[in-house]
């Protein structure tokens, strides 16, 4: 081990060493440059997470608040501060709420405004009660192959049993209620 080794070796530890500090220069030249926006865009995550847990906690208050209100409606129907809190905070659990309430009471006039309702399902199921009420047959999206055998039966008291055919054919097979449609059609051979 020679002089020149270490001084080889001494050269090497050197220019390691200008190498960290050169990196570490070029990162504070980087920072100095941009850390307006590094501060910037860590300070929008931030305020983009805390956001994200506040209107989070809104949303839950909100929900818990709404469902509070329709155990309390569930024991007493006639509770109106409770119906004003559901209707403030979830509108669409009021909808249904009101529609298990028309239901059962049979408030045909109530079922009558629900078939308008901007849900899908509640203004079907309304609309399909509202029929039932009024003792008449109606087709429905979501209580289809019910309303299918509904309407055959009808049509086979008119005596058109042809009709009341092509009705029970289109009961899906896998329903629950394929035996009753079958019965049904069974039916109808004496008719024709």
């Amino acid at each position: 081990m020679s002089i020149q080794d270490d001084i080889n070796y001494v050269k090497k530890e050197l220019s390691a060493d200008e190498k960290v500090l050169e990196s570490a220069l070029k990162i504070e030249t980087l920072y100095n440059k941009y850390k307006f926006a590094l501060w910037g865009l860590i300070g929008a995550g931030i305020i983009a997470f805390a956001g994200n847990v506040i209107a989070t906690n809104m949303a839950d208050s909100k929900l818990n608040l709404a469902n509070n209100a329709l155990l309390v409606l569930q024991k007493d129907a006639s509770n109106s501060q409770a119906l004003a809190l559901l209707k403030e905070n979830n509108p669409k659990l009021l909808e249904l709420y009101t529609y298990s309430q028309a239901v059962k009471t049979k408030d045909v006039t109530q079922l009558k405004t629900l078939n308008s309702s901007q849900n899908n399902i509640i203004a079907d199921i309304s609309k399909y009660h509202t029929s039932i009420l009024a003792k008449s047959a109606t087709s429905s999206e979501y209580y289809k192959d019910i309303s299918l055998v509904e309407r055959a039966y009808n049509e086979i008291k008119d005596g058109k049993s042809k009709e009341a055919k092509e009705k029970l054919e289109m009961v899906d097979s896998r329903s629950s209620l394929a035996s009753v449609a079958q019965l049904l059609n069974h039916y109808t051979i004496k008719g024709e």
